[in-house]
């Protein structure tokens, strides 16, 4: 119960404080099993993300998030298992031979969605940079899944890189078209594709 109420109370505040204002480009929401995959600035992406999604498709859809980060203390720790049911990923342990992908396709079963940043880190700037593999493998597991781009305006302002309490102000949350891993597509192709994917949603 408690979960639950603090589930609504954060979805408001984060649009708030976000003042996200939210577009679906030739895509509507959806139950469906997806992958949310977003350009990444802000401790905040992910949230401000779940949040703009209607409440029956947040219910079904899990943010992916850095184990070091959100287990830092006994609140971040709650609020990441508890109330976003995040999966959470230890960014020390990913090795060539010890992928988290098989952890999340696991977990998201025949279920879930997910909020994933394919970039591997926080840029600095509202640049978009180059995709780790992650994305690819994940599509190749699980090639029903619509992958849907998702461009986040602003969030790089609202909580910098080193800064601890956010900043109100304006940003955009536009989700695009779904698009799938392509038969025999390489997965350099793939990647590129899926990062223009989201540039393009900048001029939308």
């Amino acid at each position: 119960m408690v979960a639950a109420t603090l589930r609504v109370i954060l979805a408001l505040t984060a649009r708030v404080l976000s003042g996200a204002s939210v577009r679906w480009v030739d895509c509507q929401p959806d139950t469906c099993q997806r992958v949310y995959f977003a350009n990444h600035t802000s401790h905040l992406d992910a949230v401000v993300i779940w949040a703009a999604l209607p409440p029956q498709v947040r219910a079904v859809t899990r943010p992916i998030a850095a184990k070091d980060y959100w287990t830092a203390n006994p609140v971040r720790r709650y609020l990441s298992v508890e109330v976003f049911n995040a999966l959470l990923i230890d960014r020390q342990e990913i090795k060539v031979h010890h992928s988290p992908v098989s952890d999340i396709v696991s977990a998201m079963g025949d279920k879930y969605s997910i909020i994933i940043f394919p970039e591997g880190g926080r840029s600095s700037g509202p640049e978009v940079g180059p995709f780790k593999s992650g994305l690819y493998y994940l599509a190749k597991r699980r090639p029903d899944l619509e992958l849907v781009p998702v461009f986040l305006d602003n969030m790089n302002r609202i909580l910098p890189r080193g800064e601890f309490l956010p900043v109100p102000l304006l940003t955009r949350v536009i989700f695009g078209p779904p698009m799938w891993l392509e038969s025999g597509e390489p997965k350099h192709l793939f990647l590129e594709r899926a990062r223009q994917a989201i540039l393009r949603l900048k001029e939308v």
